[in-house]
């Protein structure tokens, strides 16, 4: 187990909601794991589906919008079997499901990346079926790693490092998969073989990454648990009446698809429109790592002027870099600087959000008067889900209608509908995105203190008992 600390050195570190330094990079770690066997279906599957398994991009896109909206509702399911277990051992209601979960997402990951090699038809089923596999194991590694954040502390400013070092964790992964993966597969004579072993080398590393999650990390808030069994009024009632919850969903649909649908179309850009795919490793690591500027920030950022401020601050910087990456002349060296700025720019939205949905948990107690985190971060995954369908089906569809042809000389019409994909649709999707936190999300940190105040003298009074966290 993790954490050695006396019981009189724990007891005063909850009191305050402090999380030592190994706890923070553990909880981090869970997200490296995450990015390196989620990042590469975001990034590279789409280019193994048209240019090795041959389906031709709609098809390809077809699997993604699918299987994605099929993920997004496996995690309400996955949310509700894991708030509803009864019995919780000595890893504590989150840690042990998150990790025996991501060795066998491991083993999907690499099925992912192969195909029968057969007709179109049965490489389009195989596709099917091992994405869809996939869904459904990453909603029961995810879940749990994402809610077990918000019995880790309620502390304001912790939460908000947890989800720097969570965003850390998850930029490191999109900045080594970004580098080493391509060159890993090109390695090799067959792309066939390229790509399964270089899934097979992120996969083995992410369930490293989430082992060490898992020793390093302790569910530390004692969370009472409402004893009666969950029907399907209570699920709705749980999502329905949470405003901030609803607000984060409908934001993250935006802001998620404009992220994912850069980083599926780089591969294609830096081939295609600067034409020289052996930059794609250059341009990942320049605007990649200097997102790690943005992650920096969020703990100053949210000490001064709060999360949902910071969160805009991001969403202007990153609007503002792709509209200019859209109107100005490219050159490898300006659309870098630009792409890197937008990275920096949305590397803070992306990691306060997951402060923001520990506040949606709390909220959402405080309200109704039940602890649902499992539900509660199941839907707003089930958000991130259908941005990832989206996103997917945008890309894949975008190049079917302006005429790619894979590895073969573009036209202009492509090249050109290649560039507004990469920067003008993730700008106006951003500018959506913000307008909708702007407007509707309705929590500030003064507030949510006041409710887990509340929440904590309400339930003292009641005398409830609370999970056992065995240490």
């Amino acid at each position: 187990m993790a954490g050695n600390l006396t019981a009189t050195q724990r007891g005063a570190d909850l009191k305050e909601g402090r999380l030592s330094l190994k706890e923070k990079i553990s909880y981090g770690m869970g997200d490296l794991g995450n990015g390196f066997m989620f990042d590469l279906g975001q990034a590279y599957l789409l280019k193994f589906y048209t240019d090795v398994a041959g389906l031709p991009a709609a098809a390809a896109a077809t699997v993604f919008v699918v299987t994605k909206l099929f993920d997004a509702f496996m995690d309400p399911l996955a949310g509700t079997a894991i708030d509803g277990r009864r019995k919780v051992g000595r890893s504590g209601r989150f840690r042990g499901v998150m990790f025996f979960s991501s060795i066998a997402l491991a083993v999907l990951t690499i099925f992912t990346f192969l195909t029968p090699g057969l007709s179109e038809g049965v490489n389009l089923v195989y596709a099917y079926a091992s994405y869809m596999a996939w869904g459904v194991l990453y909603s029961f590694t995810n879940i749990p790693y994402g809610s077990l954040a918000s019995v880790m502390t309620q502390e304001p400013v912790e939460r908000a490092k947890l989800a720097s070092f969570r965003q850390a964790g998850s930029v490191s992964a999109l900045l080594i998969t970004g580098v080493a993966f391509l060159p890993i597969v090109l390695a090799f004579d067959s792309e066939r073989v390229g790509y399964a072993f270089a899934a097979g080398a992120m996969a083995v590393t992410g369930v490293l990454c989430f082992f060490a999650t898992f020793r390093g990390t302790n569910e530390n808030v004692p969370v009472v648990r409402s004893a009666e069994k969950l029907t399907l009024k209570g699920f709705a009632g749980a999502i329905v009446g949470n405003r901030p919850l609803l607000t984060i969903i409908l934001m993250t649909i935006f802001s998620i698809s404009a992220y994912n649908v850069k980083t599926s179309m780089i591969v294609y850009f830096t081939q295609y429109y600067l034409g020289d795919v052996t930059l794609l490793p250059f341009v990942n690591v320049i605007s990649i790592g200097s997102s790690i500027i943005g992650i920096l920030l969020i703990p100053v950022l949210t000490r001064f002027i709060g999360k949902k401020n910071t969160a805009l601050l991001g969403f202007g910087l990153a609007i503002v870099a792709d509209a200019l990456n859209f109107i100005l002349p490219t050159t490898p060296i300006l659309f870098t600087i630009l792409f890197s700025l937008s990275f920096i720019g949305v590397a803070l939205p992306n990691g306060i959000t997951w402060a923001m949905v520990c506040d949606v948990i709390d909220f959402g107690h405080w309200k109704n008067g039940a602890r649902r985190e499992g539900i509660t971060y199941s839907m707003f995954n089930f958000s991130r889900k259908i941005a990832q369908s989206v996103a997917g089906g945008l890309a894949g569809f975008g190049l079917s209608a302006i005429g790619y042809v894979p590895n073969a000389a573009q036209s202009e019409a492509a090249l050109s509908g290649m560039k507004v994909l990469q920067t003008l649709y993730p700008c106006l999707a951003l500018l959506v995105a913000a307008a909708v936190l702007y407007f509707l999300y309705p929590l500030t940190d003064r507030r949510m203190k006041a409710i887990t105040e509340e929440t904590r003298d309400r339930e003292l009074a009641a005398g409830a008992s609370s999970d056992d966290f065995s240490r």
